[in-house]
């Protein structure tokens, strides 16, 4: 009988993490889609404040409170003392510096989205996994490989087929030299971001406790505090929070739709960023690159269709070498995730074998 519980139990438990998988997978998909289409949308029509759009991508925090009010009174119901947060100074610490970081890289993404098209914006992005896997190697001495260094290599070529054909993917009302600042500063945001991927995986490798998943939501949230608080310490001595009344009123779609866009692009971001955080937690780090992958051209089909924006064929060209890069980079870690298994499986195996003393 009670074997029958147990594997009861267990099967509940795989069901849920399924459904948890699931739903992460969902959020990741929204938020990667629809965070840049709005704030692009933003722009478009009348937006020029680049502390608010740059604060908007980790607005949404507190939606992260929700799922650690429910993990806490989950844990409350089993065991009355359990404690409230579980981050100790160090981690607190370590999360404050890196959600400075991260509104930084908001405010570099933010200012360069205005200047360029989605569709070009989103395979600029994707050159984060070069400089990922070049500050990798200097921070937590994870090694290159071939199938690193390829991605390396097509996603650099990628970004020079675009670079040498700006004068064709210029929005209207552009100038050269904006659409040029717009490309430093969102390849300046992807590196920026690559650096902040390590640092989180040093972070985690020297927390000095057990990594759950209450305590990467946890670190998320505080994460999200500082990089709001420094996008809004931008806004105030820019004058942002004055300015949103009158850029309201002379919004191209309307007053209320300025509000709606500046909410929902508020939201998809948060549901990028617990996304991100709840599939690297349940499944791999692997699994969030292929997806993010996956749904590059999906940004790029919606920024034609919703924007109107100019597909040429130099952007194709960059998609497809963008893609081949990520592919790359996915398969190269997948086959380094199977040498590590089987090598422990084969440890395991010998130590199991070997006679008892």
């Amino acid at each position: 009988m009670a074997e029958e519980e147990d594997q009861l139990h267990h099967v509940r438990r795989r069901r849920l993490r399924c459904l948890v998988t699931f739903l992460n997978c969902l959020l990741l998909c929204l938020g990667d889609t629809g965070g840049p289409i709005l704030l692009r949308l933003y722009f478009l029509h009348g937006g020029h404040r680049q502390w608010l759009s740059s604060f908007l991508e980790t607005a949404g925090w507190p939606l992260l409170l929700i799922p650690l009010s429910l993990s806490y009174l989950y844990r409350r119901r089993s065991d009355q003392s359990a404690p409230l947060l579980h981050l100790n100074s160090r981690l607190l610490l370590y999360s404050s510096a890196l959600g400075l970081l991260t509104g930084l890289d908001d405010y570099l993404y933010a200012y360069g989205l205005n200047f360029l098209p989605v569709s070009t914006a989103i395979v600029l992005t994707a050159t984060h996994l070069a400089f990922t896997a070049f500050f990798a190697f200097l921070i937590v001495r994870q090694r290159f490989t071939p199938f690193s260094i390829n991605a390396i290599a097509l996603l650099t070529v990628g970004a020079g087929v675009l670079a040498l054909h700006a004068d064709g993917d210029r929005p209207a009302g552009v100038s050269t030299a904006g659409y040029w600042r717009g490309f430093i500063l969102i390849l300046g945001a992807a590196a920026l971001y690559g650096l902040v991927l390590p640092l989180v995986e040093l972070v985690y490798a020297k927390a000095g406790r057990a990594v759950t998943y209450t305590v990467v939501i946890e670190m998320q949230v505080v994460m999200g505090f500082f990089a709001t608080v420094f996008c809004a310490g931008g806004m105030a001595v820019n004058g942002d929070f004055q300015a949103i009344g009158r850029e309201a009123e002379g919004y191209g779609l309307g007053k209320g739709k300025y509000y709606m866009v500046l909410v929902w692009t508020a939201v998809l971001w948060q549901c990028f960023f617990m996304g991100v955080v709840g599939v690297i937690f349940s499944v791999n780090t692997l699994l969030a690159a292929i997806i993010a992958a996956s749904l590059i051209p999906v940004v790029e089909v919606l920024g034609v269709v919703f924007l109107r924006e100019k597909f040429s064929g130099e952007k194709g060209v960059a998609l497809v070498l963008s893609l081949w890069g990520l592919a790359s980079y996915s398969y190269g870690e997948y086959r380094q995730v199977k040498e590590e298994d089987k090598a422990l499986l084969l440890a395991t195996q010998h130590h199991s074998a070997s006679p008892s003393v």
